[in-house]
């Protein structure tokens, strides 16, 4: 019987200046590798917000790593649409009180 592995991927992605740190949708898309369609889609579904949606909408640039993790829960755990959103809401959590300890460990 085979064993399920799974590795730590570490993405690396190209950087704009940081006088243009708000992506389109266009470049967001080239950047994460999705369709145009998908990425709207996606923010219709509240899995990424857009910080100003006014004349077209734009992302910041943390939104990437956001979209290759919700491709590689989709594509490698079979997460399906509606889990994911609570999946990242806890992954959110975690990220937050991993910091919240870092930090109180450094006061001690």
């Amino acid at each position: 019987m085979s064993k399920t592995r799974y590795h730590i991927v570490h993405y690396r992605y190209e950087s704009r200046p940081a006088s243009a740190n708000l992506l389109t949708v266009a470049e967001l898309a080239r950047l994460a590798r999705l369709h145009p369609d998908m990425v709207e889609r996606l923010v219709e579904w509240g899995l990424v917000d857009p910080v100003e949606s006014e004349p077209e909408l734009l992302f910041p640039e943390t939104v990437v790593p956001r979209i290759w993790r919700i491709s590689r829960l989709r594509r490698d755990l079979g997460i399906n649409w509606a889990g994911l959103g609570v999946v990242l809401d806890l992954l959110d959590r975690i990220d937050a009180l991993e910091r919240e300890i870092a930090w109180l460990r450094k006061k001690l």
